[in-house]
């Protein structure tokens, strides 16, 4: 037992220098929107879908650093808030599957809202973010 211990100890701290992109590159364009829904958006998307991640001491230790940083790539790559010049044409659509998502409660995900409480919408904030998106 001791030695299987002083294993996972040695991967432990082994698998810390394995590097991680924690990166926040320029804003383009900042999405279209009022300044409620802003604020909305900002407290329960932009760490994943923005490029103004706010890279939480956690996100630095191993192994969750891996999973924020490829949930991080992914979710801007989906949809990046701070690129909206990307949706262009395609705005509608976009916000429509935003409410889906939000509606659905798919988003912001339950992993994300067990470190960020502030993160789970309220019935007003939805109702924001449903008038917005046009619904």
């Amino acid at each position: 037992m001791k030695k299987l211990l002083i294993v996972l100890v040695i991967i432990f701290v082994g698998i810390q220098f394995i590097p991680v992109e924690r990166t926040n590159p320029p804003v383009t364009q900042e999405v279209n929107a009022p300044e409620q829904v802003k604020s909305i958006l900002k407290k329960a998307c932009y760490d994943c879908h923005s490029n103004e991640t706010n890279w939480a001491w956690y996100t630095k230790v191993a192994p969750v650093s891996f999973l924020t940083a490829r949930d991080v790539k992914e979710g801007r790559e989906h949809l990046n808030f701070s690129e909206w010049d990307r949706v262009k044409g395609k705005e509608s659509k976009v916000k429509e599957e935003i409410w889906e998502e939000v509606r659905d409660e798919k988003m912001p995900p339950w992993q994300y809202r067990i470190m960020h409480s502030e993160a789970k919408l309220t019935d007003e904030e939805k109702n924001i973010l449903r008038n917005w998106a046009g619904e």
